[in-house]
């Protein structure tokens, strides 16, 4: 009976893309047939075997310890600000973009980047038959982030098409940030941090193929790597840490409005319904917490929390699972923790658009019009990878 929900939640999702295609003449069955044998077969062995744990674990350790080189540029500017203990958002979070972007610059400078750009979007296209930029994205949103990844072919941004710009944010929306994962892993087991990685990339590329179809000219699916010796390296390091910087800011503006709008949606709701508008959605979301293969005793308290990292973020959602409240069972806790890791949430969308702002304010422009309909995409890759964790847990 589980596989069976399980199957029949994936159907319907694939089922509602369809619907809201923009093209579905243009729809590549073919590749997302492929696609979703991947995503079963990685999510077999990551669920069902050890075998990449100690990889991601390196990976994440590496990050880690690039951050605590950010934080030494951090403490040295900012030390004394915040209280002792308190970690604040801005300094711990954003703040470390600038250096971030610093390494961008310097692995592009010696053309480190734009070879893995080249032949990691190449070897993917043949995959999900998408651009072989769109490919790149996908694999460097997971590694430096839904906003650092811009950073990585700002250069690219002003030849990027509408659509084009669609596909990479719903792409960037759905994955993680390689810098955090350890972070997550504090709060849910690592395997199933791990396998969401996986199955979200893949994921990303299923559902913006079905929402988002089109078709690239060989003439568009050419990436030209600008010569960023033109410049010297220093010239070059300083551009990279002021955009860095740019971001950081534009990304801390759209959040302060996004979160605080948040709040009064969810104090008008209280005091004109009883309910917050969280709440509210729990209600909405716990058809689709059962479709994933949750209980359906379980599935309203699971749909408040999917609910909770929507309209919040996926660190308070893994918090209130961490703190064991809800007596979940296991099969349940796993589904929720594979869903909840990804930048799903209505404060992404201001990231992703201030981010393109502070590169380029007409993509960013584009960007934030779409804004509603990149959140959509990105929570459907969610749910995808949560079902196909109910088939296989």
């Amino acid at each position: 009976m589980q596989i069976l929900i399980g199957m029949i939640g994936i159907v319907l999702v694939l089922g509602v893309c369809y619907l809201v295609s923009s093209s579905r003449q243009q729809i590549k069955w073919k590749n997302i047939g492929l696609l979703l044998i991947l995503q079963f077969l990685f999510g077999f062995v990551l669920l069902k075997t050890s075998v990449g744990t100690a990889v991601v674990g390196v990976f994440a350790k590496g990050f880690e310890q690039l951050l605590m080189f950010a934080g030494e540029g951090v403490n040295f500017v900012f030390a004394g600000i915040a209280n002792k203990g308190q970690a604040p958002f801005f300094l711990n979070v954003l703040m470390p973009i600038v250096f971030i972007s610093a390494i961008i610059g310097i692995l592009r400078y010696i053309k480190i980047l734009p070879f893995f750009m080249k032949w990691v979007g190449l070897g993917l296209s043949y995959l999900n038959g998408m651009g072989k930029l769109e490919s790149y994205n996908g694999v460097a949103s997971g590694i430096l982030g839904q906003s650092e990844v811009f950073i990585s072919f700002k250069k690219e941004l002003a030849l990027l098409s509408e659509k084009r710009l669609l596909s990479m944010s719903i792409s960037a929306m759905s994955t993680v940030s390689m810098s955090i994962v350890g972070s997550y892993m504090a709060l849910i087991e690592p395997r199933y941090v791990i396998s969401a990685l996986v199955l979200n990339l893949f994921g990303g590329f299923i559902i913006s193929s079905l929402i988002n179809p089109y078709e690239l000219t060989s003439e568009e699916d050419q990436f030209s790597v600008a010569d960023d010796k033109e410049q010297t390296f220093f010239q070059m390091l300083g551009e990279y840490i002021l955009d860095g910087f740019h971001v950081a800011v534009t990304v801390a503006a759209m959040l302060i409005g996004f979160v605080a709008a948040i709040a009064m949606i969810n104090a008008i709701f209280k005091g004109i319904t009883g309910l917050t508008f969280q709440e509210i959605l729990g209600y909405i979301f716990a058809p689709l917490a059962f479709l994933s293969g949750i209980p359906w005793h379980e599935a309203v308290d699971a749909g408040s929390l999917m609910a909770t990292k929507l309209v919040t973020n996926e660190f308070v959602a893994m918090t209130e699972l961490a703190n064991g409240q809800w007596n979940f069972s296991q099969h349940t806790t796993a589904i929720l923790s594979v869903f909840m890791v990804s930048f799903a949430n209505f404060s992404s969308i201001g990231i992703i658009s201030g981010a393109m702002k502070g590169l380029n304010e007409e993509k960013g422009n584009l960007v934030a019009k779409h804004g509603l309909k990149i959140l959509f995409g990105a929570t459907l890759v969610s749910f995808l990878s949560a079902m196909i964790a109910g088939i296989l847990v």
